[in-house]
């Protein structure tokens, strides 16, 4: 464990961007191997909007990532945040603990307030908008919501007082485990299920993305699913019943265009039409 956290400390700019595209590549040709849904359209013609994403995101949060350095050297200089207030523990132990809490701060929390405050909503809906979800929908991301995940990590880094090792590791687990349960593959019921009491599963993250509350408002975790089930915003749904999309923002033509999802925050907010029948 400490070799891997050694190797963060310093991972290259080179092998970060091989995690990123070796993550979309593995899964994209999964994909065609065990999908789940075999959907009608023209995979790179959907993975274009979704890679320029990809590229907003990179962009937003290269020259950010000086401040996320700054933060964690300070924290370790001060033995400052809850992994070092806590009492010595075994090395693995600690990169566990942190691992989960950046996870509750910068994914699960960021998530949740962004359902839940209706103009930060309206940027994360460019990110539901896909009507074919598949690996590239998880870097789809309008640029200010590249942001706004940021001042969660970094207030996550602040407030957990993690060293940089441990955050690189972080960030590269959250750009795989994304890409997985966004992946449009088929894994056995069983298998997934079993997944999903410990980290978030296709079939777990596939209902945030049904189109109709109350499910668009639950699974909100990305690296590990039990913040849904202690916060009680875990829902399950049939997998072969889901239809991807917003049901207010619905024109998937329209949905397709780069132009049109750059505008897509400010548009008037519309409420949620209804709910459907919750499932456990």
């Amino acid at each position: 464990m400490e070799e891997i956290i050694k190797y963060f400390e310093s991972i290259p700019p080179l092998h970060r961007s091989l995690i990123l595209v070796g993550g979309i590549t593995f899964f994209w040709v999964l994909e065609g191997i065990l999908p789940l849904f075999r959907f009608k359209y023209k995979k790179w013609k959907h993975a274009l909007p979704n890679f320029f994403f990809t590229l907003t995101t990179i962009i937003v949060n290269f020259p950010l990532a000086y401040l996320l350095l700054k933060t964690s050297d300070w924290t370790i200089a001060n033995d400052f945040g809850i992994i070092n207030w806590l009492p010595q523990m075994p090395f693995w132990l600690y990169v566990v603990l942190g691992l989960m809490l950046l996870d509750f701060i910068g994914a699960y929390m960021a998530h949740l307030v962004e359902h839940k405050v209706k103009p930060l909503w309206m940027i994360h809906l460019v990110h539901h908008t896909d009507h074919n979800v598949d690996t590239t929908t998880a870097n789809r991301h309008h640029p200010l919501e590249s942001v706004i995940r940021y001042l969660f990590t970094l207030f996550g880094v602040f407030i957990v007082g993690a060293p940089i090792g441990l955050i690189m590791l972080y960030q590269s687990l959250s750009v795989v485990l994304s890409q997985f349960n966004h992946a449009n593959i088929q894994l056995p019921r069983a298998v997934d299920k079993a997944l999903s009491y410990i980290i978030v599963s296709p079939d777990m993250h596939k209902v945030h993305h049904h189109y109709k509350l109350p499910y668009t408002d639950s699974n909100y975790g990305n690296i590990f699913s039990f913040w849904d089930r202690l916060f009680g915003t875990f829902l399950s749904f049939d997998r072969d019943k889901i239809v991807y999309g917003v049901d207010t923002f619905f024109n998937e033509e329209e949905n397709g265009k780069i132009g049109v999802l750059l505008k897509q925050p400010f548009h008037k907010y519309k409420k949620p039409t209804g709910y459907e029948e919750i499932t456990n």
